[in-house]
C-alpha cells in the first residue's frame, strides 16, 4: 500500500537513556511535555527548573546560573502587583513574601545545579528567537511578569548572536560536567502573534543555530521534533483547540519517535513494567476489602521492591502511598 505522508529519518543515537541515566531538560512547554512522558515512566529527570523559558539567551543564562550555583538575595528579585519575582523565572516561583520567593528559587538552584553536574543528558528546546530586553538595564528577561510594555525593548535574535553565545557556554557546560551529552529540540509550537512569516523566520533561525552548533561540538546533537510535526503530522487533527499548541495525539507520536531514538530494548521491557505498576497503584476497586484485591495490592507492592532494588534510580513514593492506603495488615 502507497505511504500517503512523508517520513522524517532519525539516524538512532549511539548514546541510550536508561534507568541509570540522568536528564535535566529545559526550555519551552514542548520541553515539559517530552519531560513530563520521562517521568512518567520513572526516569530520573528535572524538568525546567526555572519554570517554562522560550528564548536561547534566558535558557542559557538559567544554565550558568546553575553552572555557578548562584545564591538569589533580595536584590536580585523585582516587586511590582503585590509580588515578588525574579526576571530569570517563571511566575509559579513569585510569592508575597519575599523569603519565601527567594527560599522557594534557591532551594530549586541548588537542587538542579547538583542535578545538572551529574545528569548524563541535557535536552535544551527552542521556542522562539524574539526576546524581550528590560531597556533600563538591556538585561534579556525570561518572563516579563505581565509588566508593562513600555518597559521592555523586543527583538528577534540572529544566529550569529545564538551560536556565539551557545559556543561559550557548551564549554563552560563540558567543564563544569566533562561527561554531559547536549540534545537540541525546536519546539513545534507556532508563536502565532508574530504572524504566519515571523514565526517561520523565528525558527529559522533557530534551526540555523542549532545546526552550526550541532557541526561544531561532538557531545552535540539534534533531535528533530519540529520536523516531526511540520513533515509527518501535517493536519489539523494533531493541534489542540487553539490550532498552535500539540494535542496529546501528536506528542504521544512525537514521544514515540523520541524512544525509537534514545531508548535501548532492554529499557523499554522495563517501560512496560513501570507502566503496569503504575496502572496498578491508580486502580480504585469497588471494594478494596477483598481478599483478592489484597492479594494484588501485596503483588505490586512486591514488584515494586524488585524494580528498586534492580534499579535505584526508579522512585514508586506516590504509588507505594496509594497502595498501602487501601492494604489491611
Amino acid at each position: 500500500m502507497e505511504n500517503f505522508r512523508t517520513e522524517v529519518k532519525i539516524p538512532e543515537s549511539k548514546d541510550k537513556f536508561t534507568y541509570n541515566s540522568k536528564a535535566i531538560v529545559l526550555g519551552s512547554c514542548f520541553t515539559e511535555n517530552i519531560g513530563e512522558q520521562l517521568a512518567k515512566y520513572k526516569f530520573d529527570v528535572n524538568i525546567n527548573p526555572f519554570g517554562v523559558i522560550y528564548n536561547p539567551i534566558s535558557v542559557g543564562n538559567s544554565l550558568k546560573i546553575l553552572i555557578d550555583n548562584k545564591k538569589f538575595s533580595e536584590e536580585d528579585l523585582n516587586f511590582a502587583n503585590d509580588m515578588w519575582f525574579s526576571f530569570s523565572h517563571h511566575g509559579r516561583f513569585s510569592n508575597v513574601d519575599v523569603n519565601e520567593c527567594l527560599d522557594a528559587i534557591n532551594t530549586e538552584i541548588k537542587k538542579s545545579s547538583l542535578d545538572l553536574a551529574n545528569s548524563d543528558v541535557l535536552y535544551i528546546t527552542f521556542g522562539t528567537s524574539w526576546v524581550f530586553e528590560l531597556i533600563d538595564s538591556g538585561v534579556i528577561v525570561s518572563n516579563c511578569h505581565k509588566l508593562p510594555a513600555q518597559e521592555f525593548n523586543r527583538y528577534r535574535l540572529d544566529v550569529d548572536e545564538i551560536v556565539k553565545f551557545y559556543k561559550e557556554l557548551i564549554v563552560s557546560l563540558s567543564i563544569f560536567n566533562p561527561n554531559l551529552k547536549i540534545v537540541f529540540t525546536v519546539s513545534p509550537i507556532r508563536h502565532w502573534k508574530d504572524g504566519a512569516h515571523g514565526n517561520q523566520l523565528s525558527k529559522a533561525t533557530l534551526l540555523l543555530a542549532v545546526e552550526q552548533l550541532v557541526d561544531l561540538f561532538d557531545q552535540v546533537s539534534y533531535f528533530p521534533s519540529y520536523e516531526i510535526v511540520m513533515d509527518e503530522l501535517r493536519d489539523y487533527r494533531f493541534y489542540g483547540e487553539d490550532m498552535l499548541h500539540m494535542n496529546s495525539t501528536s506528542i504521544n507520536y512525537i514521544w514515540s519517535r523520541f524512544v525509537e531514538t534514545y531508548i535501548e530494548k532492554d529499557t523499554l521491557v522495563v517501560m512496560k513494567r513501570v507502566a503496569k505498576i503504575v496502572s496498578a497503584a491508580s486502580h480504585r476497586p469497588f471494594n478494596p476489602d477483598t481478599v483478592s484485591h489484597q492479594q494484588f495490592i501485596t503483588s505490586t507492592l512486591s514488584d515494586i521492591e524488585k524494580l528498586e532494588n534492580q534499579y535505584p534510580n526508579i522512585v514508586f513514593d506516590k504509588e507505594k502511598s496509594l497502595l498501602l492506603k487501601n492494604l489491611h495488615l
